[in-house]
């Protein structure tokens, strides 16, 4: 078996030969992505990324479990784009509280989500979870692991469709991204000095804040770009999961 990892695709023979003790969860979104990436980059850059990771940790001698992606995310205030797909968050924390249960139920105590969607918001869900069952539970924003280094290989910064996340869906799923479509990804600003200086929070218009969903020019993206980033974050994300798996829970645990 190639990928051992990816509980859709193998069987119960295979499930039964190996100890799963960490398993990874993709979360993305299904949301216009401008004019040359398509809806479901959230959840298949999630899905690919925590793919190649759990590959990496295998290769180090953990044994995570890679769980389907969730393709749904949240997307209130994006849905005036059209067949933007909007799941409330209290929905999505349901279904992952079942699948929270489920592990805990065949032995896995450790979940790590593997979230691509800026909208959707899973702290309170670990809080609320964190009484309640002995799964232990992570989070992982994947764009933001490599955000230290993210000037170094981007030209332009964005937060939407933009130049990484237009090369990380070049490298990823090249065939289904059009660059030659891509606009300049201008933005509004708000009238209010606060909001935009970040004092204050809003749950911002997105039709109103940019032309076509972009945020951030992509025109400079590249393949060669997106692979340099997924790399250092599969790098830094595998050596956590190696280390997640060999932690032995314990009242001082994770500290």
């Amino acid at each position: 078996m190639d990928h051992p990892w990816r509980l859709q695709e193998i069987t119960q023979k295979t499930v039964r030969q190996h100890d799963y003790t960490v398993a990874l969860l993709p979360v993305g979104a299904l949301e216009a992505h401008g004019m040359h990436v398509p809806y479901g980059s959230d959840a298949f850059h999630s899905a690919m990324v925590a793919d190649r990771i759990c590959a990496k940790a295998w290769d180090r001698g953990a044994r995570p479990l890679l769980l389907p992606a969730i393709p749904f995310g949240v997307q209130g205030n994006t849905r005036n784009f059209p067949m933007t797909i909007n799941v409330r968050q209290s929905h999505i924390d349901a279904v992952i509280t079942d699948i929270v249960e489920s592990l805990e139920f065949h032995g896995v105590k450790k979940l790590v989500i593997v979230n691509g969607h800026g909208g959707n918001d899973f702290k309170p869900l670990l809080r609320d979870l964190y009484p309640r069952t002995p799964v232990f539970l992570a989070l992982v924003d994947w764009w933001k692991v490599g955000g230290d280094a993210a000037k170094e290989i981007f030209a332009k910064g964005g937060e939407h469709a933009d130049e990484m996340e237009t090369s990380v869906g070049m490298a990823l799923f090249g065939h289904l991204v059009h660059l030659e479509d891509a606009g300049d990804g201008a933005a509004n600003r708000s009238r209010f000095d606060a909001v935009e200086k970040g004092w204050v929070s809003i749950a911002r218009p997105w039709h109103l804040v940019t032309n076509d969903s972009t945020h951030g020019d992509p025109r400079a993206a590249s393949k060669e770009k997106g692979e340099r980033y997924i790399e250092l974050v599969v790098d830094r994300m595998a050596e956590f999961i190696v280390q997640l798996a060999a932690a032995k829970p314990d009242e001082r645990f994770p500290y």
